[in-house]
Order: C-alpha cells, then structure tokens, then sequence
C-alpha cells in the first residue's frame, strides 16, 4: 500500500516569507514540511508582484531578492486550476479579494488546509468552513 502525503494549499503570503527570508519563515517551513502543496494559478503573478514591490522599496537588497524570486521554480508546488465562478461567488460571500479567495475555494474543494499570513483570509477561512 502506497502511503498519500497529506495537502495544504498555500497562498502568496506564506511563500513570500519563506522566500524572501521574512520573520515568519520558519513557522511557515515548520507549517508546510511534509505536505503536498498545491496553488491557485495566481500564484505566480502574486510572487512575482510581491518581489517587484520589495524591489522598489529594498533597492539595496537587490540581489538578496532576485535570489529569493528564482527559488520559486524549486518549490514543489502543484498549481490547481479553479472554477472561476466558483471562486467569484465566494469572493463575493466573504468580501475577500478574488486572488484571496481562489486559495480558499481550492482549499475547499480538496479538503485541505489552508497557510497563510494573511489574517483576513485565515479568518474567513475558518469562518466559511
């Protein structure tokens, strides 16, 4: 018998931290060691517009974020496509942002939990189970 690893969906904030070296990086490592991950299609734009904006502001630690940046294509993690209607109607129920909710409705529809960093989405997480 062949043992399944369990799944968490992880959204922007979380890998964020790990790759850019933020303060919550090791809680987030210690959340995700062990686990499928699996993603939003947005994933990818959301990384690569959080490491423009830290760019722009960290203009010194330009190279520290480049660095960080390339390690994304080394994370495994799967990226899911969503129901975009699905994920709009959800949006609309918990007044997230659309890109907050498509983790949240991935989260859903594979039973799996959901890290983050972002408070209100961890909050509507739990609220909408």
């Amino acid at each position: 018998m062949v043992a399944t690893v369990p799944t968490k969906v992880v959204d922007a904030s979380a890998i964020a931290a790990v790759l850019f070296q933020e303060p919550e990086a090791a809680r987030v490592v210690r959340q995700l060691d062990g686990h499928q991950l699996v993603a939003s299609p947005l994933l990818d734009f959301e990384m690569s517009n959080v490491c423009l904006t830290k760019l722009r502001r960290h203009p010194d630690r330009h190279s520290e974020l480049w660095a960080g940046f390339r390690w994304r294509s080394r994370l495994a993690i799967e990226i899911n496509n969503v129901d975009y209607e699905g994920v709009l109607t959800l949006a609309e129920q918990t007044r997230l942002s659309f890109y907050d909710a498509s983790y949240m409705w991935l989260a859903r529809q594979l039973r799996a939990a959901l890290v983050t960093l972002d408070r209100r989405l961890a909050e509507a997480a739990e609220k909408f189970r």
